[in-house]
């Protein structure tokens, strides 16, 4: 079993930025895919940001591309979301999932395991 932990949430005015983490335990996931995903008030949760294995092959979605970098330290276990340029509209709860299989993925139920998630908020 994984166990994931989100961190680095908060509050932050428009413009600003954030570094999320997430720290996985119970087994390395270093040949595992990673994502991040967000689901606001009210709405769905999307896709954000997803990282292979490697770290070579990573993917965002059109409303975080050039603000938001993806990025993993196999050897700390953990996953990172630097988020800059911070928008309302970010605002929501940021998740992270792994996948066994080291090919990222945008499909949110080929993610096996899930951390808690952590909230964003940003003000105007």
């Amino acid at each position: 079993q994984v166990q994931l932990v989100e961190s680095g949430g908060g509050l932050v005015q428009a413009g600003g930025s954030l570094r999320l983490s997430c720290a996985a335990s119970g087994r390395t996931v270093s040949s595992y895919a990673m994502g991040w995903f967000r689901q606001a008030p009210g709405k769905e949760r999307e896709t954000v940001s997803t990282i292979d294995w490697s770290g070579s092959a990573t993917y965002y979605a059109d409303f975080v591309k050039g603000r938001f970098t993806i990025s993993r330290d196999n050897a700390k276990n953990t996953v990172y979301l630097l988020m800059n340029n911070l928008e309302p509209e970010d605002t929501a709860v940021y998740s992270c999932a792994a996948r066994p299989s080291g090919a990222a993925s945008t499909t949110q139920y080929q993610y096996t395991y899930w951390g808690q998630g952590t909230q964003v908020t940003v003000s105007s």
